[in-house]
């Protein structure tokens, strides 16, 4: 049996308008008036979140989704302001004054940045100390600008010598650093770029998480075997990396949503609670960011 409010609830959320049903489930996937929002208090620590507006699989590269939901997570953090912006900021303030930069799109030959001036805007808020958070293929550049990129991240894939590949790993144990501060273990299947090249010495790196494919025929976690790490830029500023992230339904993970946060603050300087950001999601919302499809019923 089901309350008269639940029914009418239910009644409400199923719309037919012709031969189409869409089901209304209080979709929280971004819309035009939501993005390059500026903070109201300029006292606020602003993070920007570029997400690739390119679709690809149903679930997978959702870099919209993904980065939509992140900044409601960074808004349970008290005195920070994410702002979010599609594939790259329209408006010039969007950029300025941020004390981080969240990157979520393609890579490779088609990397967002490439494009434009997008490097040289790059170069701007390193030297002004931004942080950096570089999500999936962000790592993934052309081979000639892998120097200039590990100035910024502290490694990149390079064609040719890096391996990217899915599996399924479940971290069960974390590095002794801010950002693993309640990082409850989590299991994740992922598309991970691995055996990367890296500043020379790994110096100012941090390796976060390792894993091997359970295929390969060593499973010993080498440097070769980092797909998170942490660079603090000598010239200052710091950067955190996770070449996952390939999933949307990964969210669902409360330590991955942690992690993930916690990286991403530490990038802007904030303090990081003893026992990790907080990271309040239920589940079933975690869909909720996708785009909606509508659903064509039969006649």
């Amino acid at each position: 049996m089901c309350s008269l409010r639940q029914f009418a609830g239910w009644m409400l959320g199923l719309l037919l308008i012709g031969s189409t049903v869409v089901i209304a489930a209080e979709p929280k996937f971004p819309t035009a008036d939501q993005i390059e929002v500026l903070p109201a208090d300029a006292k606020q620590t602003k993070i920007v979140l570029i997400a690739g507006s390119n679709a690809f699989k149903p679930g997978e590269h959702e870099y919209v989704a993904g980065c939509a939901l992140l900044a409601d997570l960074l808004k349970q953090t008290p005195g920070v302001a994410p702002v979010l912006a599609l594939d790259w900021p329209k408006k010039p303030e969007t950029l300025a004054g941020a004390k981080s930069v969240v990157m979520l799109f393609d890579g490779g030959d088609k990397h967002g940045l490439l494009k434009d001036d997008r490097l040289a805007q790059i170069q701007k808020l390193s030297d002004n100390g931004a942080g950096f958070v570089c999500l999936h293929q962000l790592c993934d550049v052309p081979k000639d600008l892998g120097e200039r990129t590990r100035g910024f991240i502290g490694g990149t894939f390079e064609k040719g010598h890096s391996s990217r590949a899915h599996w399924i790993t479940e971290f069960k144990t974390f590095a002794d650093h801010p950002v693993s501060r309640g990082v409850a273990p989590f299991k994740i299947d992922d598309g991970y770029l691995f055996k990367l090249r890296f500043v020379p010495d790994m110096k100012g790196i941090t390796p976060l998480l390792k894993t091997v494919s359970p295929k390969a025929a060593s499973q010993e976690l080498t440097n070769d075997s980092i797909v998170a790490w942490l660079y603090d830029r000598p010239t200052g500023g710091r950067s955190f990396t996770f070449t996952g992230t390939h999933l949307h339904a990964s969210y669902a993970e409360p330590g991955y949503r942690r992690f993930l946060v916690n990286g991403i603050l530490w990038t802007a300087g904030v303090e990081i609670p003893s026992s990790g950001a907080p990271v309040n999601l239920a589940t079933e919302d975690v869909s909720k960011y996708l785009k909606p499809v509508a659903a064509t019923a039969a006649k």
